[in-house]
């Protein structure tokens, strides 16, 4: 005979929640023109999501023909949208070629241009330290502060 229980959750956490680290979680994709450092578009989630799944939940809002520079986290980007460049990772146990070593030497220094801009924006110390506030207004908070930074550089 099979009993069936019916337990309320006595802790209700929200849908951010991870238990294994213990925090909530808001994740924030932005597209940057690296040669004007203008922030294109932002991208938000409250959910633990890896990078390559948030972009391709996003992929609208990529501006036609832009062409990406990504990082690792978005390995398997070329069957998604040919117009993009990633650096190789090396093998388990064996070195990188001295050429594809140029090739992501290549592609780095184009991305930092985009690092730069990510420090920037942490100078507003909302985004520095921890974010306490509302996580349903993060996106607009982001925004804003996006918009502030896309004036200040238009001043330059």
């Amino acid at each position: 005979m099979q009993l069936k229980l019916q337990f309320k959750n006595p802790k209700k956490q929200k849908q951010s929640y991870r238990g294994k680290k213990k925090k909530h979680t808001l994740k924030v994709q932005a597209v940057i023109h690296y040669k004007t450092q203008e922030i294109l578009s932002l991208c938000m989630c409250k959910d633990t999501v890896h990078d390559f799944e948030l972009f391709k939940k996003h992929l609208k809002q990529i501006p036609v023909d832009a062409f990406i520079l990504g990082d690792n986290g978005c390995q398997g980007i070329y069957s998604v949208y040919a117009q993009s460049l990633l650096p190789f990772k090396a093998k388990r146990r064996c070195k990188l070629d001295p050429e594809l070593k140029v090739y992501n030497r290549e592609i780095n220094n184009r991305r930092i241009g985009i690092e730069h801009v990510f420090g920037d924006l942490k100078t507003f110390k909302i985004l520095a330290e921890r974010y306490r506030n509302r996580g349903k207004r993060l996106g607009l908070r982001f925004n804003l502060i996006a918009g502030i930074y896309n004036m200040e550089l238009s001043k330059k």
